[in-house]
């Protein structure tokens, strides 16, 4: 398990885009915007900076099988699994949803065939932008 205290946003955001290319699953520890904390194990399909400048996970729960939303910083823990993905993840070819009012995303794309650390620098430039 690792710790998002212990390591920094790039670093996090490393291994995460790591697990999404190898479609292995995390389980997160992950604060929601009431303040609980909850446990829960995931499968990312995109990670996406919104307007408000949050790096955003975008992934499907294995518990309730639906596509979540989970802010980068927000993250407690998180654990890589070697297994492989089950939930069946939204088609490439469907109409993406528009945001609801006020919450505009930004999909930042990255060539795949790109190193690692390539991609993570490509995203905190989209960042800085």
């Amino acid at each position: 398990m690792k710790h998002t205290a212990n390591e920094n946003t790039t670093q996090t955001l490393t291994r995460l885009i790591k697990a999404l290319d190898a479609k292995h699953p995390v389980t997160i520890t992950y604060v929601k915007s009431d303040g609980s904390t909850t446990i829960r194990t995931i499968e990312i399909y995109d990670i996406v900076v919104s307007a408000a400048g949050d790096i955003l996970l975008k992934a499907m729960d294995r518990e309730s099988g639906e596509s979540r939303s989970f802010r980068l910083d927000r993250l407690v823990s998180y654990t890589v699994h070697r297994t492989e993905y089950t939930v069946a993840r939204p088609a490439s070819d469907e109409p993406k949803a528009r945001p609801a009012h006020g919450l505009a995303t930004v999909t930042v794309l990255y060539p795949v065939d790109c190193p690692i650390t390539a991609r993570v620098q490509m995203l905190a430039d989209a960042l800085a932008a």
